[in-house]
């Protein structure tokens, strides 16, 4: 039986959704860390601050022999600030550990699984992030319970210190970045999609903090572990969703569970998993509204129709 060992901390981020955020938190209190963080982004209004206090509040129905150390903010920084930042004062303090936001609802062995991994690869100079999430949509791919992969999921996830200390916000790099993305096979067919996203993200026009993320993976080449069955579940897409509202192409997947880890033989990038991955995630249907997130898969589409030409 896999279990989760209590000392590996876990992360939890909120904002505005206490109905969300009490469903993630009582799947944490169900394996009782012995450290737990909460940060929490300041109200963008005062009329959004009751609703923020609220959430907060939360924080104190921890009632099992647990440390919580809090970060709670009094002005709005924004999804990308506020995330990035609370990370890194998490990572700050401890070697390892798990990150969940406020909408990503966790199987309770997805616990167990980073927890193990975190452990067995942490002083593994190969390895930079382990996944909670799988979009494969039932394909098994390679012989273990996890499959290894260029990409960067953040709908729970682990990691180390190791890797988030040269995490860049306004990824400066960009530019020495080798012309995109040679000796990246699964990319190659989107490297332009990427590319313009990066450029977006250094520019300042995407408020966000995960593209980064990737990013910082894919230039240290570093290994993504993803799981063969679906860990976590985004229970956030919706009106209040930032990035993720109408019917996104990787939203409401299944749940699985791994009761046991079956190390893989072959520790190498599936690309064939990464390019259904990314032939799915690029597809972006029409939105409810418009955001400077729709606008960007737009500007990419017209590229590649561009491109083509």
């Amino acid at each position: 039986m896999l279990n989760y060992h209590q000392h590996t901390p876990i992360l939890l981020l909120v904002f505005n959704r206490p109905e969300l955020t009490v469903q993630v938190l009582n799947r944490i209190k169900a394996v009782k860390p012995k450290r737990l963080y909460i940060a929490a982004d300041g109200p963008r209004n005062e009329a959004e601050a009751k609703i923020c206090n609220d959430v907060r509040a939360l924080a104190m129905t921890i009632d099992w022999d647990c440390e919580l150390k809090t970060l709670f903010r009094e002005h709005n920084l924004g999804c990308g600030k506020a995330v990035s930042e609370g990370i890194t004062w998490f990572f700050e303090q401890e070697e390892m550990g798990i990150v969940l936001e406020d909408d990503c609802l966790p199987e309770p062995s997805f616990f167990a699984f980073c927890s193990t991994l975190l452990n067995r690869f942490k002083d593994d100079e190969t390895i930079g992030h382990i996944s909670g999430s799988n979009f494969q949509d039932g394909i098994i791919r390679g012989d273990g319970s996890y499959y290894y992969s260029d990409l960067t999921h953040v709908w729970g996830w682990a990691s180390w210190r190791r890797v988030w200390k040269d995490y860049d916000f306004q990824i400066k790099t960009l530019v020495n970045f080798d012309q995109g993305f040679t000796g990246f096979k699964a990319h190659q067919n989107f490297a332009l999609k990427w590319k313009e996203i990066f450029t977006k993200v250094a520019q300042g026009e995407i408020d966000t903090w995960d593209y980064q993320y990737a990013y910082l993976n894919l230039s240290k080449h570093y290994l993504s572990i993803m799981p063969n069955v679906n860990l976590v579940q985004n229970i956030g897409i919706g009106e209040q969703g930032t990035h993720t509202f109408g019917d996104h192409p990787l939203a409401n997947k299944d749940l699985g569970s791994i009761t046991e880890i079956i190390y893989p033989s072959d520790k190498t990038q599936n690309v064939e998993a990464d390019i259904y991955t990314q032939q799915k995630e690029f597809y972006i249907p029409p939105m409810k509204k418009k955001n400077v997130f729709s606008k960007t898969w737009k500007a990419i589409k017209k590229s590649i129709r561009n491109n083509e030409k």
